[in-house]
Parts: structure tokens; C-alpha cells; sequence
């Protein structure tokens, strides 16, 4: 198996497809991507066999931006017989992986995937048990052991792969499954929800999402991910000239300042320590506030997005995210960056920055904090 698929939103393909291309060029990886528009995923073909392999151990998983799934794959099984699709499946993945710990039987996210689910469904118990049969998969499931996929792309048609549980997406599809609140005030508070997910993990939850904690959201109006901050029982800063949903003032804990986001400067400097920001703004310029941000010392972690141009899209975010690392290293910050392309994003990419320490005078950091 020489070759890697990696799932992406559709139209996103070229985006997809530039990014698993520079990225493996950095690691001494070789290959082509094929990209087909609109068809929700890519497959990177490396030049050498082991490559493939070598990738999906070594490129980390949580450092690309618009994958939602990366994982190695042989060729496409075609064709496969009605009256037996199990077999030839079960064929291709015998003896490359050995005592895998879960199945997934995976579509695209497209219209024409999605009418391939009700199939797929139907095929996992049985296959899941020819897998157990054949020694390709435990006995019980297991999170710890590589992952089992097969994904179809029409009927009769997959790629059978398997991805490593310590460097790929723990969601079905790649897509965390979020229930929309009915009391939110708008749709996009799933976009803040899902970053929660994708950047920080669920053990640290408590102490960086804690109740109490003072938070700063830019472009607040009407209040979607100020209600996910609400939720968690922060005081939070809603910055915007328009107006905010009366539930989310009616809780107390929502101050709404009438300002614009660019010139508004926090009221709790020192104690700050989320700020959250989704303006429709040219991403430079949304990048660089955030860099002020982390610079000044008014927050600890920032989480907001990037909206997209219509073209070189991988070329812009990286080259906002090279400008934040250079800001704050200049500043001598030392800070994790991420970002991605999330499930309830549309023509925009979430980065998340959190600032680990300072090494100006007299700004305490989470290394003094510890």
C-alpha cells in the first residue's frame, strides 16, 4: 500500500491536496495527489512503497488544516459482487494489519455519500466479523490499536486502508457529531463547540474551559459562541455593534460593549484569559489582532477564524499562521498554533493559539503559573 487518502470538505480539494504535497516535500516524501472537485477526498500517491507508511507515522495528524481523516490505502477495489463484497476486502487488508482494534466503513461527505450509509451499515457487522476471523482485528474493540477503514466512494467501489489511533481522527468520517441547542442564538455556535473538541483534549477541559474564567468574544452579535462560553459559566466581554440575544444578557454573566473589535481593548487586563473572535474581516488582519492579543498579554488562549479567499486559500492561512508564530517569537513568546478546516466551518479555517510562556519581564505565563 503506497498511497494515503485523506477526507476533506467538498471543494476543498485543491486545498486538501497543496497541503499533503508541501508536507510530505518537508519530510524527504515524494509523490502526486489526485484530485477529483467536489469529491470530499484525495489520494496522494508516494513514489516509494514504504512511503506511505512512513507518512502517516511521522506527518502529525493534528498539524494539517484541511484533512478530517488521514490513513494509508492500497488501490481502488472495483467491482466488487453483490453476493459477496466481504471477501475481496477482507483480502486486501489480510496480513498488512494485524490485531486492529476498530472498523469504520466510511463515505464521502457528498450527497452521493451519503446515500451509500444505509449500505454501509448493513456491511459492518458482517465484515467486522470476517476481519475477526481472518486475525486482521481483536476480538473486543480496542482505541489503542490501529483503526480498520474501508471507504466507499460509489457502490462496489472502495479503498481499503487503516490509520494508527495516536494520529488520526477519533470521529467517524472525521466529523465529531455536535446537536445544534435550540436556545442558541445562532447555528455558528457549533463552529466554538467543535474547536473546543478538535484543540483541546477532554482531560484538560476543567482547566482551561473552567467556570469563572474571563473571556473576551470579538464580533459577538447575536451571541453563538457567546453562548458557549455562557454554558461554561464564564464572564465574558461581548464586543460588537450589534445587538446580542437578550437570553444570554439576561444571565448575568454577558457585559456587551458597543465597540468595534479592532480598537476595543479589555476592561480585566490580568485576568483575561480566553479571547474568541469570528469577524468577517481579511485574515491577515484578523491574525495580526489576535497576534496583538497574545502580545499584550490580554489573553492566555485565543481561538477565531480565518475567512477564505476564493483562491491560493493553503497559501494564505499558512502564510497568516507563519505571521503569528514570527510576531510572537519575536516578542519572545513561545506559543502552540493550530488550525483547522472544521466540519461546521464553511469558506473559513478555526486556528486556535495558546500561549505557553513569556520571556518578558513581569507577564506571568503557564510556565510560571505551573
Amino acid at each position: 500500500m503506497n498511497k494515503i487518502a485523506l477526507y476533506c470538505r467538498p471543494g476543498f480539494e485543491k486545498e486538501c491536496a497543496a497541503e499533503i504535497a508541501d508536507r510530505s516535500t518537508r519530510l524527504g516524501i515524494y509523490g502526486f495527489p489526485r484530485v477529483k472537485d467536489g469529491c470530499g477526498y484525495v489520494i496522494f500517491e508516494c513514489y516509494q512503497h514504504d512511503d506511505a507508511e512512513r507518512l502517516i507515522r511521522e506527518l502529525p495528524f493534528t498539524s494539517l488544516i484541511f484533512a478530517r481523516q488521514m490513513l494509508v490505502v492500497g488501490d481502488l477495489l472495483k467491482d466488487l459482487p453483490p453476493e459477496d463484497r466481504v471477501s475481496p476486502i477482507v483480502g486486501m487488508i489480510q496480513g498488512v494489519v494485524e490485531r486492529a482494534g476498530e472498523l469504520r466503513v466510511e463515505v464521502p461527505d457528498t450527497n452521493e455519500g451519503k446515500e451509500l450509509l444505509k449500505f454501509c451499515r448493513k456491511l459492518t457487522v458482517p465484515l467486522r466479523q470476517a476481519l475477526r476471523d481472518a486475525g486482521v482485528m481483536l476480538n473486543r474493540e480496542s482505541h489503542q490499536r490501529p483503526v480498520v477503514h474501508v471507504f466507499f466512494i460509489a457502490s462496489g467501489c472502495c479503498y481499503v486502508g487503516y490509520s494508527y489511533s495516536n494520529n488520526n481522527s477519533p470521529f467517524f468520517m472525521g466529523i465529531p457529531r455536535l446537536k445544534f441547542p435550540a436556545e442558541a442564538p445562532s447555528r455558528s455556535t457549533l463552529k466554538l463547540e467543535e474547536a473546543f473538541h478538535i484543540f483541546i483534549a477532554a482531560d484538560e477541559w476543567e482547566e482551561r474551559l473552567a467556570s469563572g474564567m474571563r473571556a473576551v468574544d470579538l464580533g459577538a452579535s447575536p451571541g453563538g459562541w457567546t453562548y458557549q462560553l455562557v454554558q461554561r459559566s464564564m464572564m465574558i466581554e461581548a464586543v460588537d455593534n450589534g445587538p446580542m440575544a437578550q437570553s444570554l444578557m439576561d444571565t448575568g454573566q454577558v457585559t456587551h460593549r458597543k465597540e468595534d473589535g479592532f480598537h476595543f481593548q479589555p476592561t480585566h487586563v490580568t485576568t483575561n484569559y480566553w479571547v474568541v473572535c469570528d469577524m468577517v474581516e481579511k485574515p491577515w488582519r484578523v491574525a495580526m489582532l489576535m497576534a496583538d492579543w497574545l502580545i499584550n498579554g490580554w489573553c492566555r488562549e485565543a481561538i477565531f477564524n480565518l475567512k477564505l479567499p476564493m483562491k491560493k486559500r493553503y497559501e494564505e492561512v499558512s502564510q497568516c499562521l507563519e505571521g503569528i508564530d514570527k510576531r510572537l517569537k519575536e516578542h519572545g513568546i513561545s506559543a502552540q498554533i493550530q488550525a483547522r478546516q472544521l466540519y461546521h466551518d464553511r469558506e473559513e479555517v478555526t486556528v486556535h493559539v495558546r500561549r505557553m510562556w513569556s520571556a518578558i519581564p513581569g507577564r506571568r505565563d503557564e510556565r510560571e503559573r505551573r
